[in-house]
């Protein structure tokens, strides 16, 4: 096969592959590289940049073993062998100065991002931000809202360009809060309380999850994160508090029980301080007895407002 037909079909597999390609990232829903949310854009944009700067190493290298593949084959008599490069200051500063400019680049495009999108760092906004308490159960997702007084399973509905204030934690073995088009993942800990804050600046149903494998439920751990309207936001407030369910000790502690794919569901009131009293029945000291164990462990599970919850 002559050169010039080798290449030739080798820039036709490239560009079909290029291609197909770009007809399956066009017909796909990839949620990360669809963002609806100032965190998630910026985020997405670091992903773009990280990969045009690894494609200027990539491509010359998958190129050049091409070329060498092509020109040094056995049955090309015409090749130059050239061994004397080792210690050529030309060629050796090229292929140490370009992949040393593109990490400095990347450890500065690191450090900035790392620092811009820090999760615990507020989102600035004209709107007053809305606090949001999460609680990561086997196998569902309880979200409370401590200023209007009500709880949701599996659902939180915002306003659009209104900055959420996540304080999540687990009461469960570690899971990860991530809802791919609004932001980053953030791992949610027993005992422990960490911060997110995003935004939405599109109306619409966002798909939420957790990102970190949990057991046997893990698969149906998936919540909505609904943006929509201020008057929509605000009618949703007042049907959840119609509902009439009231999340107290004991509802708390049905509720906390592994189930899997739980139905949405809502509660128009939460007893004060549910969101520490989890956080503070794992900083409980175990006893050594026995029976002051067996004992501790059925005031832990059965009366939570012994841990600062109240009816």
């Amino acid at each position: 096969m002559k050169r010039k037909h080798l290449v030739a079909i080798i820039l036709i597999l490239v560009i079909a592959f290029l291609v197909i390609a770009g007809i399956y990232l066009a017909g796909s829903n990839i949620q990360v590289l669809d963002p609806k949310g100032p965190i998630a854009l910026k985020e997405r944009n670091l992903i773009y940049v990280a990969l045009a700067l690894s494609l200027i190493v990539v491509l010359p290298v998958y190129g050049l073993t091409i070329a060498f593949v092509i020109r040094y084959r056995e049955g090309n008599k015409k090749a130059k062998y050239s061994p004397n490069l080792h210690g050529n200051w030309a060629a050796e500063t090229i292929w140490w100065l370009i992949p040393s400019t593109i990490i400095a680049v990347l450890a500065v495009i690191a450090w900035n991002s790392s620092h811009s999108l820090d999760p615990y760092k507020p989102i600035a906004s004209v709107n007053k931000p809305i606090n949001i308490q999460v609680i990561a159960e086997d196998w569902k997702w309880l979200f409370i809202y401590p200023k209007e007084n009500i709880a949701s399973v599996n659902y939180f509905q915002f306003p659009v360009n209104v900055p959420l204030n996540f304080n999540i934690t687990a009461d469960a073995p570690m899971n990860s809060f991530w809802i791919p088009q609004l932001g980053g993942q953030i791992y949610a800990m027993p005992g422990m309380d960490t911060q997110l804050h995003l935004m939405a600046t599109s109306k619409g149903s966002y798909y939420g999850s957790s990102a970190n494998i949990s057991g046997t439920g893990f698969a149906g751990m998936n919540f909505t994160a609904q943006a929509s309207s201020l008057s929509s936001y605000n009618e949703w407030i007042k049907t959840v508090k119609n509902t009439g369910i009231k999340l107290n000790p004991s509802s708390y502690y049905n509720l906390a029980r592994p189930s899997s794919y739980n139905p949405i569901s809502y509660y128009s009131s939460v007893s004060n301080g549910l969101f520490l009293s989890v956080i503070n029945k794992y900083m409980t000291p175990i006893q050594n007895n026995n029976s002051n164990n067996s004992s501790g462990n059925n005031n832990n599970n059965n009366n939570m407002n012994m841990n600062g919850m109240s009816m």
